[in-house]
């Protein structure tokens, strides 16, 4: 995989973009896992100016063209209803590319890296981790108006740009390959962790099933719903920004809401070396839900009515693909150490069970809320 790294580089790669102004620096930024952001910094006769310069990861992302152009046209669209509603600043509220100099969205560079940019979203923070309720709540509601946004999205389907992404059968049918190849000699070692996998494989369909039999809709989802994909306003701590669109396409809203659920309510880091400590937290649950439904005025009966379930299948998926991955010889997600995506197997099986073991008391946040919206 090519990554070019130095200062120079990115100054050639950003030369390509209608940055206006003189280079001055470039800062690597963020925390996913995928792609390799920079911050870029420019002289505009003296006025500092910053830009987002993103390398996508083709190896992830098999066709950048068509992430593009899904990515082109949802900030397009959203762009479009914010400035027909007056709203203030709306390159704050959504994602803004900048073209190449060339025309184009993206740019390829002689060694065969896709890169775009993005007008830098300023006075407002992304949060890895939150305990405070309101910004719970506010990313939810976020990411709520960021569907309802995209529910008259015209000009046909998006593209698949991950196909299979939210697909939780197939990701159980991979681990269970993972399993039986055995690449890299593990599996004996974690027999505890397939066993907890297979005795929730009955979870694994209960979406796709009501999908088929036209109960859950397709709709346009970010699916990547991270608590740090949303920017909060610093002055009034509302989520303003929803960030890294490369897996925007067609899907379930409770895909969504669900990863909203995985990644806001656990206590721990992701990839704490201990479990031991992990609970879903209800007050941070509740915030979610009240959110969302704040913001998601399109939800339907069945949706609402999956909302505390969706989090727990997603954070099972999730554990399904830390698993996979380390059984595989950790090919796609980044690794720190050898046991690294064992750790976050691990935190995301302890979530689930602390769901399981709140699965009533989240139902009735869900029933108090709707009622409440009714």
């Amino acid at each position: 995989m090519s990554h070019l790294r130095t200062e120079n580089d990115i100054r050639t790669v950003a030369v390509n973009f209608a940055m206006p102004g003189e280079f001055l620096r470039s800062v690597p930024c963020g925390a996913g896992h995928i792609n390799d952001t920079y911050e870029v910094h420019f002289s505009q006769g003296g006025v500092p100016m910053r830009y987002i310069l993103q390398r996508i990861n083709h190896h992830v992302f098999k066709r950048p063209d068509l992430v593009m152009d899904n990515i082109a046209r949802v900030t397009g669209h959203i762009t479009h209803k914010l400035r027909a509603a007056g709203a203030p600043e709306p390159d704050r509220r959504v994602l803004t590319l900048i073209p190449c100099r060339d025309g184009g969205i993206s740019h390829q560079d002689a060694i065969g890296n896709h890169w775009r940019g993005y007008i830098y979203v300023e006075r407002a923070t992304a949060h890895n981790h939150v305990d405070d309720p309101h910004l719970a709540a506010e990313a939810a509601r976020a990411f709520g108006e960021f569907q309802n946004h995209l529910t008259d999205l015209p000009g046909g389907r998006l593209a698949d740009t991950i196909p299979n992404f939210h697909h939780t059968r197939s990701r159980y049918n991979s681990l269970m390959r993972a399993v039986a190849e055995d690449r890299v000699g593990r599996a004996a070692s974690v027999q505890d962790a397939i066993d907890f996998c297979r005795r929730r494989e009955s979870m694994v369909d209960v979406l796709l099933d009501l999908q088929a039999k036209s109960r859950l809709p397709e709709r346009v989802t970010h699916n990547d719903t991270k608590i740090n994909n949303v920017m909060m306003d610093d002055a009034t701590g509302r989520g303003i920004c929803i960030m890294d669109l490369d897996t925007v396409m067609p899907g379930l809203v409770l895909y969504d809401f669900g990863d909203l659920v995985r990644t806001t309510t656990i206590s721990t880091a992701e990839d704490a070396p201990d479990a031991s400590g992990v609970e879903m937290r209800l007050p941070m649950f509740e915030a979610l839900v009240r959110g969302y439904l704040e913001g998601a005025s399109f939800l339907t009966e069945a949706e609402i009515d999956h909302l505390a379930f969706s989090g727990r299948l997603i954070t099972l998926e999730v554990a399904l693909r830390f698993l996979t991955d380390y059984l595989e010889g950790d090919h796609y997600f980044r690794i720190k150490h050898p046991r690294h995506n064992l750790d976050r197997f691990r935190v995301q099986a302890a979530l689930v069970e602390s769901m399981e073991r709140q699965d009533a008391a989240m139902r009735d946040v869900v029933d108090r809320w709707k009622s409440a919206q009714n």
